[in-house]
């Protein structure tokens, strides 16, 4: 099908879904989530073909993970299926109302978007993860996944839209765009006749080359060179456990951490610590010349590392002679994705998160966090970086838009 019919289709779908009600949304992400079960073994076996072919073509062990399916994520995809028709329909909501002195009573209320386009990579979730938020949003969803997930993003897909039509809504409300060429990419961007707004979700080239790109109106999301400040007053024993997960309990997504920032005043006791405590759990350090001969096995880093999203077992890590030197480096490198600052001081603390300009600011807690369901959203569309509309994990109030409903009784202007 070429991409001027999907979109045709999925306008048309849109209009559909817009009135649909609560109880029609909710009914279809239930037969969505059955469909999946259903289909597991079907959704697995494509898998096992897209991950023999990264395997031939090189593909890195981490990148591997997030392409990989198991029935227990297939089991997980439901459930966050599921848990997404169990949070509030934000469609209809009124954000406010007010009487105007002419008599108009004037009502902002919240509507879906229409059709969002998506464009991401590697992470098959990423299918049903979008197309119930975008469902239970009242919009359709064109999504466009990378090659190397295809087969598996197609056997999702073809699940959904059986749930879909079970549920008695249009099938075409998901599409899925076969055709992984850049070319077609180039065109899906442009397709402002059809898509509302556009949402890449992977790595930093993905994105700049939508963002670049696009005519289509673009939330830019994702890319996490995310940062951990342990400070001179922190807990070392919470920062080592802290540290770890942020940083090793799965390096190949977003709001991994990347960089550890120290304090040059506990600089001898902590980088020691850290240092064996991400050893044991794999990670290979690149460090400062005055973190260097403390961390034993580390490598001298370079300027490129701090600037680096490694997705990997790798860490760059720097002693900073403060806390301001800290939220330096992280304006200097970051992405505006996750920051953390490590303290058992509260003035620290309300310092870090003030000057800190991030999506998300976390205190002793691990930018692993930083996901659509551990805020409590259900799934997430993506981790929006930039300022407009939506920032964050995107939930189903950041798939909407609002619109002015104005009430009179014959009022001319």
């Amino acid at each position: 099908m070429i991409l001027t019919q999907l979109g045709e289709r999925a306008k048309e779908a849109a209009a559909v879904l817009r009135t649909a009600s609560t109880a029609q949304k909710n009914a279809a992400l239930e037969a969505i989530a059955a469909s999946l079960i259903e289909d597991t073994s079907a959704i697995l076996e494509a898998n096992a073909e897209d991950i023999a072919a990264a395997r031939e073509h090189g593909m890195r062990d981490s990148l591997i993970d997030r392409l990989t399916l198991t029935a227990a994520r297939i089991e997980g995809m439901a459930a966050g299926v599921r848990e997404v028709a169990a949070l509030a329909d934000p469609v209809g909501e009124i954000l406010s109302g007010y009487r105007r002195p002419n008599g108009l009573r004037i009502q902002k209320t919240r509507v879906p978007l229409g059709v969002v386009g998506i464009i991401y990579e590697a992470r098959p979730n990423v299918t049903s993860d979008a197309a119930a938020l975008c469902l239970k949003s009242g919009n359709a969803v064109i999504l466009r996944g990378g090659k190397e997930a295809l087969r598996s993003n197609t056997a999702v897909a073809s699940s959904i839209r059986k749930g879909l039509c079970r549920a008695g809504l249009p099938e075409n409300a998901v599409a899925l765009l076969e055709q992984t060429d850049r070319e077609t990419a180039a065109r899906m961007m442009k397709l402002n006749a059809y898509i509302d707004v556009l949402i890449p979700r992977g790595g930093a080239g993905l994105i700049r080359s939508v963002v670049e790109n696009a005519t289509v109106p673009v939330i830019q999301t994702g890319v996490g060179n995310c940062h951990v400040y342990v400070d001179a007053a922190a807990d070392l024993t919470m920062a080592a456990s802290v540290v770890v997960n942020a940083k090793a309990s799965r390096p190949s997504v977003c709001n991994a951490a990347e960089t550890l920032l120290v304090h040059r005043d506990v600089a001898d006791k902590a980088l020691p610590l850290l240092a064996k405590a991400l050893k044991e759990a794999g990670v290979s350090l690149r460090c400062c010349e005055r973190s260097l001969p403390f961390c034993e096995g580390a490598i001298p880093a370079t300027e490129e590392d701090f600037a680096t999203e490694y997705g990997d077992y790798i860490m760059a890590v720097k002693t900073v002679d403060s806390l301001d030197d800290a939220v330096a480096h992280i304006a200097r490198y970051g992405t505006g994705h996750s920051e953390c600052i490590l303290t058992d001081s509260f003035e620290a603390a309300e310092a870090f998160t003030a000057k800190v300009d991030a999506a998300a600011v976390y205190v002793n807690a691990s930018t692993r966090f930083t996901d659509g369901g551990e805020f409590g959203m259900g799934a997430e569309i993506g981790i929006s970086t930039q300022k407009l509309h939506a920032r964050g994990p995107m939930g189903l109030t950041e798939l909407t838009s609002v619109k002015y409903i104005v009430y009179g009784n014959g009022q001319i202007r």
